[in-house]
């Protein structure tokens, strides 16, 4: 199979879809990879790394959208590149459809069968693909938070570890998961004061087994949430439901209680947020301020640290992306189901039941897509 590996051009984004080390064990299955030039440079990788490792450099995005019989990448299609998908092409890459109607009209509109890493899931019930870049995001949420309250950045001016006779800041954190995990590890690493606040009592229970009584742990509810938040420095948005738009858990009342200066990172915008005054950002213009707090809602946060997030990545894709080069997309599909569940859209319809729901669409069942020959 030949894949392509475009450049990718989402503001401020140097990530690339494959590293060299990835291309070369796809050449040793006996695949051809094509590169655009400069795809790598973002993450330290030259063009002459991916030609050492066995890849053919092409000089544009249309022709390896063009060549290519699947396309790895890591952001969603920006409106410029939607035209060159065509029908039939496979299409792995993060989607993030359920807030995106214009991006999920236009795969179907292409007839591609554009499959998810969001939604890819393992026997444990996780989300493989989506782990690194929470584990990222998570740990980044923390800096960039712990930036914005600087005085210069609209913030209240406060240090977030404190300093001796002077007390440290609060952080909220909504959603115990891989990103809330990792953003408490962070804060309390600073010596913040930290809260979990997640509606399953045994991610709780583990999270307290985990980081003991440095961490507080309280139950979700709207009362907790609006109580919590009220006095925070720091809130970081880290709601998740797979596929789905992110369920909103603070609304603009609940924003206008909190004191001025504080600040908001959502994490949860590449699904639409769980902030009702969040709006989605870019790393060239990160935050803006809503009822005197300061918003961080930038939809591919772990792109700042590109060589970084790149390589994690790609140590999680590379085993499917292997898969569907070797065998086809509709036998990899039908021989891991945890793959399947990756499958957005094909045939021109949403497959994935959540994300159709999202958008108010009816789901194709996939049994009949891949029954299809």
């Amino acid at each position: 199979m030949l894949i392509g590996v475009p450049k990718e051009v989402k503001t401020a984004e140097y990530r690339v879809g494959l590293v060299p080390a990835s291309v070369r064990e796809l050449v040793l299955h006996g695949h051809e990879v094509l590169v655009q030039s400069t795809a790598g440079d973002g993450i330290g990788c030259p063009d002459s790394a991916y030609r050492a490792a066995g890849a053919e450099i092409a000089r544009d995005t249309q022709e390896v959208f063009g060549r290519a019989a699947m396309i790895v990448k890591v952001k969603e299609l920006q409106p410029n590149e939607r035209p060159l998908l065509r029908s039939g092409q496979i299409l792995f890459t993060y989607l993030h459809l359920a807030p995106d109607p214009h991006q999920t009209a236009a795969l179907m509109q292409s007839g591609a069968i554009a499959i998810a890493y969001e939604t890819v899931t393992d026997p444990a019930g996780g989300l493989p693909l989506l782990a690194p870049m929470s584990e990222v995001a998570g740990r980044m949420s923390i800096q960039v938070g712990a930036h914005c309250l600087e005085k210069r950045q609209g913030g209240s001016g406060m240090l977030l570890g404190g300093v001796p006779g002077v007390p440290a800041a609060k952080v909220v954190i909504l959603g115990g998961g891989v990103v809330g995990t990792n953003a408490a590890r962070m804060a309390m690493g600073l010596e913040a004061k930290v809260t979990v606040i997640d509606k399953s009592l045994r991610r709780l229970y583990d999270l307290d087994l985990q980081f003991g009584a440095k961490l507080s742990t309280i139950f979700a509810t709207a009362d907790a949430i609006e109580t919590q938040i009220a006095d925070a420095d720091l809130v970081i948005g880290a709601a998740l439901v797979a596929g789905a738009a992110a369920p909103r858990l603070v609304t603009r009342e609940m924003v206008k209680r909190m004191r001025n200066g504080s600040v908001m990172v959502d994490v949860s915008i590449d699904q639409g947020g769980c902030f009702e005054t969040s709006r989605p950002t870019t790393h060239a213009d990160p935050t803006f301020v809503e009822e005197g707090v300061v918003h961080y809602c930038v939809t591919n946060m772990p792109g700042a640290v590109a060589r970084t997030s790149a390589f994690a990545l790609n140590n999680a894709t590379l085993p499917f992306t292997i898969a569907l080069a070797d065998k086809g997309w509709r036998k990899a599909l039908k021989d891991d189901g945890h793959l399947r569940n990756g499958l957005n859209v094909a045939e021109g319809r949403v497959v994935h039941a959540a994300v159709a729901s999202a958008l108010g669409l009816e789901a194709l069942p996939v049994e009949r897509v891949l029954a299809a020959q």
